[in-house]
């Protein structure tokens, strides 16, 4: 069982990154919400924590081993609940993951199907089936103290780390995400620098 790959990103499709390890190259399936990244990192090395499983119908011999990368092991950890989901399966779920865990942990412990339901691969039926399967199993991936819809008043060097982060090709809601999480992590953060440092280091996991 592979665990965790280092390659070069060579491409990047809607779905899922061409990765070269040497003279392999594997095809490596990508929650939607890190293609963007990929996307910014092609010709780049990126470490994968990652999982596998067999696509098919096995009563018919069909049965096709496919590779999953996460970016961040939190995110391995949460999509192993999310699919445990009646209804959502490996794809499906990739797909579904185009906002990042914590937001939708969030919603879920919120019970908030307007969000869910934002959500590609979501209908209402299935955002009820999420909240009655995961409310409450799901905390330590949400953000703390808020939700989707409730940032907290950040001061203005937050703000800044914010601004400049988007100008680097972050996506606006993850930005705030990295730079709250590690303003909570460490409150004494005072410069924008010192600020976005802490919130890349967080988005490298380390």
């Amino acid at each position: 069982m592979i665990a965790r790959i280092q390659g070069r990103v060579d491409s990047v499709s809607e779905t899922a990154a061409i990765v070269s390890i040497g003279d392999i190259s594997y095809e490596v399936l990508a929650p939607a919400v890190d293609i963007v990244d990929l996307q910014r990192h092609i010709g780049q090395r990126i470490t994968f924590v990652t999982l596998h499983y067999l696509e098919g119908n096995a009563s018919f011999g069909q049965l096709t081993p496919r590779l999953i990368g996460f970016m961040r092991q939190q995110d391995k950890d949460f999509f192993e609940q999310f699919i445990t989901v009646k209804g959502i399966g490996p794809r499906r779920a990739l797909r579904a993951l185009a906002q990042s865990v914590e937001r939708i942990a969030t919603a879920i412990n919120q019970k908030d199907t307007r969000f869910l339901t934002s959500l590609p691969e979501i209908g209402k039926r299935t955002a009820e089936q999420i909240i009655a399967e995961l409310s409450g199993k799901v905390d330590q991936f949400a953000l703390a103290g808020g939700g989707p819809s409730a940032p907290a008043a950040r001061t203005d060097q937050q703000t800044a780390a914010i601004e400049a982060m988007i100008s680097l090709g972050e996506r606006p809601a993850e930005a705030e995400n990295w730079v709250d999480r590690a303003c909570r992590a460490d409150p004494t953060l005072a410069t924008s620098a010192s600020i976005m440092k802490a919130a890349y280091r967080l988005k490298a996991g380390g």
